[in-house]
C-alpha cells in the first residue's frame, strides 16, 4: 500500500459505513475520503461531509444544506477516475448498479452489500473477471475465508461458516412466535443495522453468506458447513485436501475486516484494535444448526442451490417480511412463512439477465405484500 489510497464510501451513514469511516480516521496519512453516499440520514451525512470534505457526494433525500462538493450519482462516484477503493456498504438492491459501475471501471471494491452477490452473483463475478476488478470481502466470515486462502495454491475441500446463533438459538418454537421487535434487535455480539440484525436472528443472513461464499470462492453448497459458534471468535474455517484446517480468529469487531480490505495486501499496525487474550478464552464451542427451528436458513440454502432468479426472489420477499415485522404487522415466525409462499409461486429463470433479475425482485415484493394481506385476513 503506497501513498494515500482514495476511498469512496457508499452507505456512509449505515453501520458498516460508519465503522469504515472510523478506520479511515485512524490512518489519515494512508486513507482519504473522496466520495460519500447516503440514504436519508441528512444530519449524519452533513457531519461526515464537514469532517471529511469529499469531492463528491450523493444523498437519496432532498438536501437541506449547501456544500461546494459535487453532487453525483452513486455510479459516478464508484467509477470516478480518482477513486482507488470503493466501499459498497449500502443494503438491498440499490448496491448492485454502483457495484457494476465500479467493476467496469476496474476498481478495488470492498464489498459489504450482500444482495448484489446473492441476486446477481453470476453476472457480478463474470464482469469482475472481464474487467480485472478486485472484490475484497468485508463480511467477517468471507474476510476470514479470504485470509485463510491467501498463499494457498490448492482448492479448499470444505468451508465452515460460523454463526453466533443470534439471540434466540435456544428458544423453543412456542417462544419464537412471541419474539418482539425489541428482543430481535438485541444481538448478543455484533453491532449492525436493523435489517441485518433481524436476518441474523432468523439465521437467513447465514444462508445469504453461504450464497456469497459460493460465488466469491467457487465452492459448491455441498462443500460448505454452517456451525453455531456462540463466542464469535472464529469467524470461518477452511479445510484443505490433506485434512488440515485453517481458522481466522479475532474479537467480533467489523472494523478489523474493513481495515484489512482497505490496506490489502498489507496489514497496518493499529494500537487501538481490540486484541484477543487467549488465556481468557475458556472455550470455543460448535454445534450444528437446527434448520427446523430456523426455516429461513433452509429456505436460503434451497434458493441458492436452485440458482437463477430464486435468490433475487428470496432477498426481495425477506426485505418485505422483515419490514412488516419491524412495523409489528407480522410475527417473528411469520417472516419464514411469507418467504416460503413467495418462493413456492415463483417460476425460475436460469442464467437470468440483469433485467430479469430486477423483474423477479419487483414480482417478489408485490407477491410478498399480497401473501401478507391474505394472512392478515385469516
Amino acid at each position: 500500500m503506497r501513498g494515500v489510497r482514495k476511498v469512496a464510501v457508499l452507505g456512509s451513514t449505515g453501520s458498516i459505513g460508519q465503522q469504515a469511516l472510523d478506520v479511515i480516521r485512524t490512518y489519515p496519512r494512508r486513507l482519504q475520503v473522496i466520495g460519500l453516499a447516503a440514504g436519508e440520514n441528512l444530519g449524519l451525512l452533513k457531519e461526515q461531509i464537514a469532517e471529511f470534505s469529499p469531492e463528491m457526494f450523493y444523498c437519496s433525500a432532498r438536501l437541506d444544506f449547501s456544500y461546494d462538493g459535487q453532487v453525483s450519482s452513486m455510479e459516478s462516484i464508484a467509477s470516478h477516475p480518482e477513486v482507488d477503493v470503493v466501499i459498497i456498504a449500502t443494503s438491498g438492491k440499490v448496491g448492485l448498479s454502483p457495484l457494476l459501475a465500479a467493476i467496469r471501471a476496474g476498481k478495488a471494491i470492498a464489498l459489504a452489500n450482500k444482495e448484489a452477490l446473492v441476486t446477481a452473483g453470476d453476472i457480478v463475478m463474470a464482469e469482475a473477471k472481464r474487467y480485472r476488478a478486485q472484490i475484497l470481502p468485508i463480511d467477517s466470515e468471507h474476510s476470514a475465508i479470504w485470509q485463510c486462502l491467501r498463499g494457498e495454491k490448492s482448492k479448499p475441500r470444505r468451508l465452515f461458516l460460523t454463526a453466533s446463533g443470534g439471540p434466540f438459538y435456544h428458544y423453543a418454537q412456542s417462544q419464537l412466535s412471541q419474539v418482539t421487535v425489541e428482543q430481535a434487535l438485541r444481538h448478543p455480539t455484533w453491532r449492525m443495522g436493523k435489517k441485518v440484525t433481524i436476518d441474523s436472528a432468523t439465521l437467513l443472513n447465514k444462508g445469504l453468506e453461504a450464497i456469497e461464499a459460493h460465488w466469491l470462492f467457487g465452492i459448491s453448497f455441498d462443500n460448505m458447513d454452517i456451525l453455531i459458534h456462540p463466542q464469535s471468535i472464529i469467524h470461518s474455517m477452511v479445510e484443505f485436501q490433506d485434512g488440515s484446517i485453517k481458522a481466522q480468529l479475532s474479537p467480533p469487531d467489523m472494523r478489523l475486516p474493513i481495515e484489512y480490505a482497505l490496506s490489502y495486501p498489507e496489514r497496518l499496525h493499529n494500537s487501538k484494535s481490540p486484541r484477543l487474550d487467549l488465556t481468557k478464552i475458556r472455550s470455543l464451542t460448535f454445534e450444528p444448526v437446527d434448520q427446523d427451528r430456523f426455516p429461513c436458513l433452509r429456505l436460503a440454502l434451497h434458493a441458492g442451490r436452485l440458482g437463477g432468479t430464486y435468490p433475487a426472489v428470496l432477498c426481495a420477499a425477506d426485505e418485505i417480511a422483515v419490514e412488516l415485522f419491524l412495523q409489528e404487522r407480522l410475527p417473528f415466525t411469520g417472516i419464514a412463512g411469507i418467504i416460503e409462499k413467495v418462493l413456492e409461486q415463483h417460476h425460475n429463470v436460469l442464467r437470468p439477465s440483469l433485467e430479469e433479475i430486477l423483474a423477479a425482485d419487483g414480482w417478489a415484493r408485490e407477491m410478498a405484500l399480497r401473501v401478507a394481506r391474505k394472512e392478515a385476513v385469516r
